[in-house]
């Protein structure tokens, strides 16, 4: 009869079937479509950093004006030093923070590794320029003093023992030596010193936001707590 152009309710029935199959098409094709642009836009996201997160929470406890908190916490010096230095560090995640903090000493470790060779080795010098000073002094002097014979015969001597058969002493070289050890010294410790006032202010920081997230995870927790009650 559908052949003949004339409707039936079989042939209604196959019609609506077919729009409703055409619409579910139409449909995933949309929702594939959307989901392929959701999933773009979530890889070309950047996800929160912790200094992100951190600001939130201070932010919100601020605008609330909630007094859970430790006052140092609403010290702005004290929000802005924590926030520059999680965003200066690119530090992501409380790992991040943990690492960072753990890199810290470990520089702290090498600096002091680093002076230890180097004060030993200005002492040697020290004792080799003293000692050649000492001898320089007094060889080729006509009549030597009882205590300035004492003092050239230990300084001959002491030489004669580092010199290792060689007959040059390497006075200017010593000195030279020393000079550049100096210098180096001088850098390490004053980095050492500079790091020392970091560590400090970082250890601070990384106790400061723990005391954040877990104020934020009770928080958290209390209001669960509460909505569960309801």
């Amino acid at each position: 009869m559908e052949k003949r152009g004339i409707r039936t309710e079989r042939g209604d029935l196959n019609r609506e079937i077919e729009v409703t199959n055409q619409k579910l098409r139409q449909l995933k094709a949309r929702i594939a479509k959307l989901q392929k642009w959701l999933k773009e836009e979530q890889a070309n996201t950047e996800p929160p950093t912790l200094a992100d997160y951190i600001q939130s929470i201070l932010s919100r406890k601020a605008q609330a004006g909630k007094s859970g908190y430790s006052q140092s916490l609403y010290n702005l010096k004290d929000a802005a030093k924590m926030l520059s230095f999680l965003q200066a560090n690119n530090i992501m995640d409380i790992a991040g923070l943990d690492e960072k903090f753990k890199s810290m000493i470990g520089e702290q470790l090498d600096i002091q590794g680093k002076l230890k060779p180097v004060e030993r080795r200005l002492a040697t010098l020290k004792k080799h320029i003293e000692q050649s000073d000492i001898y320089f002094k007094y060889k080729g002097k006509k009549k030597l003093t009882e205590a300035e014979q004492i003092l050239f015969t230990a300084a001959r001597d002491y030489l004669k023992g580092v010199m290792n058969g060689k007959t040059a002493i390497p006075t200017k070289t010593w000195k030279s030596e020393y000079a550049k050890l100096t210098a180096e010294r001088e850098t390490l410790n004053q980095r050492y010193i500079a790091l020392k006032a970091e560590v400090k202010e970082a250890e601070q920081i990384r106790k400061s936001v723990y005391s954040i997230l877990r104020q934020e995870q009770r928080e958290h927790a209390q209001r669960r707590t509460q909505d569960m009650e309801r």
